[in-house]
């Protein structure tokens, strides 16, 4: 109780102190947002979500509220579809003539003085969208009520709580409209308007119940208890209303409302609140707590307590604000303007080809911005390639793989011819020595197209952000590159062939071993391998640095220069006593035609631009108002 009673000199204090100028200001927040309502879901304005089970009385509570008949009505479900309700205090100016209007976020401009027609309007909106039969719809209807009569505020009535389908409804119902109350109640910036009927089990209210899910500690929730005439003779829900029995931050407030019969007989809210005023002063129980009863006190803690939150959580609002406005100002970068001269497109087709050649150099000198710690790229993986996958396979080529012992002496023998040899000749070393490095050849052959490889995949990463607006220039791009780095190999395996020669010997039966043909031929082993470790180092040395020179730092070199000449073509032109390098592009790659743009590219920029100019118009809202209206430090 001491906690409750703290609180509410809190709100009368604030209510004081801002009077009714905050409420407004996220009003407009909403008027603001309601053009892209679905791109900016995910920032919570403070408002007052009202929950209750079907025919628990939140329609007679809001049309309370509002002074006024507008919401439609039935024995079955009537709220079936989300209704945003702004209340919007009026002050009377001498110019004013007093009379209260709604307005539609769906007609905007156009004003309802007739609040019959209001209803048909909710009527005609919620049934285009859930249909005739009784179906339900998550899109929101949003209302704006301006009257002289009414406290700023801002409420949602949500569909009630109902148990079976009926009409259209799917059989999950209930669970589809919990799930839909929850979206909201969830949010900490929502304060939840629990509505429970006094005619019922008020323990295990529906109400009470998702607010306590929602809402565990009940700091942010609202109990309201409806139609407290028509209780039990004898009984009352005093223990309620003093929080004993489901204690809740925010207390509970009673009311009294229409019956069916007064709605059928025109009764005005002016009568409906003076019986209400009456049975509260009346009643032996009621009466002793008169700040916890009726629609006006129910206005007056609404009003208070959404003051005091949006003054809380303005900081915070602005700071989210500030943080999607640059979210969103990243996300327009990546989608660019629009280019209309052909100067533009031009200029900008050359900085995207240098855009490019530069993110390729970058990824290949391991200069990246965006440098994974998960695995081996760009550059980093054709020294890979080299310094391991390249060096393993040439280890594990055995010189004298394939080599016997006959193949030796076959060779001594025919470099000796009817002579008897006092050294090991040089010519059966030289063949087979060629003959068996003629192995390595593959190996390196093998480590080319592994980087030809990894040169086509950075060439597909390359991480240029205009390049994701333009498939037509990705796709000719790509072909240029291929081609480009295709080319490149082919002087490198001219290079590697040169320094790999093959020679094939002549076959001829040799006749049976001598001891010093064994001699001859282990020592012919001995240097074969002596050498081919030489020959080795240097094929482990040079091809790589044949690799790197025809393709790797020739495809840096002259990358950008290809682009050129294969996007566009020099005409010289003699100007007066000058050149004038003239740049057009070929007829078959048009500019336009290559900085043809996905219409998903150019809707999702229009989309995100006014994205950009709400969330723009909000910071400028709340910067407006910052110095009046945020709390003191």
């Amino acid at each position: 109780m001491g906690e409750e009673a703290s609180f509410s000199n809190k709100n009368v204090a604030a209510s004081t102190t801002i009077g009714s100028s905050v409420i407004p200001i996220i009003n407009r927040l909403q008027d603001i947002f309601s053009p892209v309502d679905g791109e900016l879901s995910k920032i919570s304005l403070p408002q007052v979500a009202v929950v209750g089970s079907q025919s628990s009385g939140k329609s007679s509570v809001l049309e309370a509220l509002v002074g006024r008949d507008f919401l439609p009505r039935g024995c079955d479900i009537c709220t079936r579809r989300p209704l945003a309700l702004m209340l919007v205090n009026r002050p009377r100016n001498p110019g004013d003539d007093g009379r209260e209007w709604a307005e539609f976020r769906h007609l905007p401009g156009k004003r309802f003085f007739d609040f019959t027609k209001v209803r048909q309007e909710i009527m005609a909106e919620t049934n285009k969208e859930a249909g005739s039969n009784r179906g339900v719809s998550e899109k929101q209807i949003g209302l704006k009520i301006s009257s002289p009569n009414v406290l700023n505020m801002t409420l949602v009535d949500l569909p009630g709580i109902t148990k079976v389908p009926v009409g259209d409804q799917p059989t999950d119902i209930e669970a589809r409209i919990r799930k839909m109350i929850m979206a909201y109640i969830r949010q900490e910036n929502c304060i939840i308007l629990a509505v429970s009927p006094a005619n019922s089990d008020l323990a295990t209210s529906d109400a009470l119940q998702m607010a306590r899910e929602a809402d565990p500690t009940g700091s942010r929730t609202i109990g309201v208890i409806t139609k407290l005439d028509i209780m039990d003779r004898g009984t009352n829900a005093c223990n309620f209303l003093l929080g004993k029995v489901v204690p809740l931050r925010l207390g509970y407030v009673g009311v009294v409302n229409r019956s069916q019969e007064d709605i059928n007989k025109n009764r005005s809210m002016q009568d409906a609140l003076a019986y209400e005023k009456n049975f509260f002063r009346d009643h032996p129980v009621y009466n002793g707590l008169s700040d916890r009863c009726g629609i006006p006190q129910l206005a007056k803690k609404l009003n208070q307590i959404l003051e005091q939150h949006i003054r809380m959580v303005l900081p915070g609002l602005k700071s989210e604000l500030h943080s999607r406005l640059n979210a969103v100002a990243k996300e327009l970068q990546k989608y660019g303007d629009v280019m209309e001269s052909k100067a533009e497109k031009e200029t900008m087709l050359l900085n995207i080809l240098t855009k490019y050649c530069e993110a390729f150099s970058a990824m290949v000198d391991g200069r990246s911005q965006e440098i994974s710690t998960k695995e081996l790229s760009g550059g980093a993986r054709i020294r890979y390639i080299f310094q391991s996958i390249f060096v393993k396979t040439l280890e594990e080529v055995d010189p004298c793989q394939d080599l016997t012992d006959e193949d030796i002496r076959t060779a001594i023998q025919n470099a000796t011819g009817p002579r008897n040899a006092l050294f090991v000749p040089e010519v059966p070393f030289e063949v087979l020595v060629r003959r068996q490095i003629a192995r390595l050849l593959d190996p390196c052959l093998q480590c080319l197209r592994f980087v030809y490889d990894e040169l086509i995949k950075m060439s597909h990463a390359c991480a240029v952000t205009e390049l994701q607006r333009f498939p037509v220039l990705r796709r000719h791009l790509d072909d240029v590159m291929g081609k480009f780095i295709r080319d490149s190999v082919r002087p490198a395996e001219r290079m590697i062939d040169s320094l790999i020669e093959i020679e094939p010997p002549s076959i001829l039966g040799p006749l049976e071993m001598t001891e010093q043909e064994a001699v001859e031929i282990l020592v012919t082993k001995l240097l074969l391998q002596s050498y081919y470790d030489v020959v080795r180092k240097n094929v482990q040395d040079l091809v790589p640095k044949s690799i790197m020179h025809f393709l790797v730092n020739h495809a840096k070199r002259n990358l950008h220069n290809t682009f050129i000449q294969k996007l566009y073509r020099y005409v010289h032109e003699l100007s007066f006593d000058c050149w004038v390098e003239v740049v057009e592009l070929v007829r078959e790659n048009h500019v336009e035609e290559l900085l043809q743009e996905h219409d998903e590219v150019a809707a999702n920029r229009r989309q995100v631009k006014e994205v950009s100019l709400v969330l723009q118009q909000a910071v400028q809202t709340l910067d407006e108002v910052e110095s009046e209206y945020l709390p003191e430090t």
